[in-house]
């Protein structure tokens, strides 16, 4: 069995006292890696230091400014010792680097929960290893497959999501570079033992800023991993189809599926999964346009980021536990998959036919003409294709070329690949 995974509330990260808390881990941290500064009597003054929420929209309301109506609050709150917090600093040394520590919270919670997702389909994959159904292509039946090897694929590709989570959050850096990135204040050793006192890597080379590069990449792997989720709840949409019914979502005692019609059961989890990765795309975009900043510094990122960055982690968070609630909760008809095969009348082993024929010593668009003309009138006319080939004095191993097993032969080989996907961390 998967452990299951605890969910932490990811918005708790993003509120202006989480916000505030993690620029006062910065101004500590900041405070402490000063060679030639605070007394110990000093440091342990900042390290007490406090702000309310309240306190500063109160100071903003003067200075118009929010990163200098924070330090104001916090410094006055340390007394004599206020002296040394924000020394030599610029607001995005602070704002920068405490968004770092944001991002890296954010990313606990995320990686973890996709990693446990790729963990839950891998064990329903091995599950429905031998659950025959169709595979479609183009919409349209084409031959038959295995329920395990579709779930398999998209145990993958959360997986591969998980990946490029996990580096796209540790790849965002903190900067503790001054006015305009020269150093020139209080050097880059010092920037390194920030840093490490907040364990978080520093930026080579940045402006005032961190280039925005690394949160655009971060956004679009946030996009992708939505984009991976869609796609697997579009699938249980179309099998949920009145017409396939193969797989339904879980329906709770008591829930209702639309207000006029007590029959219905609609895909709604699926779908609110597919609206929220578009919002995650365009977010995407928002964070791509803000790579582009005026010269040292602006602050057109700043406002855009306040709305996307917690609306993304915050999202793409509600969307993984959507996804978990499907794969737990799904129900497969394994029956209807069996009497959705056999809509075509057979026409879906054309190709084995085809195969068996070209074997039989026919040319191969001779015998591609003779089965997509029995096999089209199979599909027609419900007749099976097996009695039009026998009717046509086909001379094949019937029992051989009309094997469902033949299509699912090698599915326990490759879903021997799942074992790449870790089970996730209790």
């Amino acid at each position: 069995m998967i452990a299951r995974y605890t969910r932490p509330d990811i918005g708790a990260v993003w509120t202006d006292e989480a916000r505030f808390g993690a620029m006062r881990d910065v101004e500590i941290a900041a405070a402490e890696a000063l060679t030639d500064g605070p007394t110990a009597e000093e440091l342990e003054a900042i390290r007490g230091s406090s702000f309310t929420v309240e306190a500063i929209n109160e100071r903003e309301k003067i200075l118009d400014h929010d990163t200098a109506a924070f330090v104001d609050v916090l410094a006055a709150s340390a007394g004599p010792a206020g002296r040394w917090i924000h020394y030599g600093l610029t607001s995005s040394d602070v704002v920068d680097t405490g968004l770092a520590l944001q991002l890296k919270r954010a990313g606990e919670i995320l990686v973890p929960q996709q990693r446990t997702l790729a963990a839950e389909l891998a064990e329903k994959a091995r599950e429905h290893a031998d659950t025959l159904c169709v595979g479609r292509t183009h919409g349209v039946h084409a031959e038959p497959t295995s329920f395990g090897l579709k779930l398999g694929g998209y145990a993958m590709e959360a997986h591969r999501n998980a990946d490029r989570l996990e580096r796209a959050f540790a790849q965002v850096t903190a900067a503790i570079s001054g006015a305009v990135g020269t150093f020139a204040t209080l050097g880059p050793e010092y920037e390194e033992r920030v840093a490490a006192k907040l364990g978080l890597k520093t930026e080579p080379i940045s402006t005032q800023v961190v280039p925005r590069d690394r949160h655009a990449e971060l956004l679009s792997a946030i996009a992708l991993a939505g984009a991976g989720l869609e796609r697997f709840a579009t699938e249980i949409r179309h099998l949920q189809r009145t017409e396939v019914r193969e797989v339904e979502e879980p329906f709770g005692k008591g829930q209702k599926g639309s207000s006029a019609m007590p029959h219905k059961r609609n895909p709604v989890v699926s779908e609110r999964i597919t609206g929220l990765a578009r919002v995650l795309r365009g977010n995407a975009q928002a964070a791509l346009e803000n790579v582009a900043l005026w010269h040292e510094r602006d602050i057109s990122h700043s406002s855009a980021e306040r709305i996307i960055l917690p609306d993304s982690t915050i999202l793409l968070d509600q969307m993984q536990a959507l996804a978990l609630r499907l794969v737990r909760g799904m129900v497969v008809h394994a029956d209807r998959m069996l009497a959705n095969l056999e809509i075509t009348s057979g026409a879906l082993f054309s190709q084995r036919v085809l195969l068996a024929l070209v074997e039989s010593g026919l040319q191969r668009d001779e015998a591609y003409r003779i089965v997509q003309r029995l096999g089209q009138q199979a599909w027609d006319t419900n007749t099976p294709l097996r009695a039009l080939l026998e009717q046509e004095g086909v001379d094949l191993d019937f029992d051989a070329v009309f094997d469902y097993g033949y299509y699912i032969r090698h599915v326990p080989t490759v879903l021997q690949r799942l074992e790449v996907i870790p089970s996730p961390p209790s």
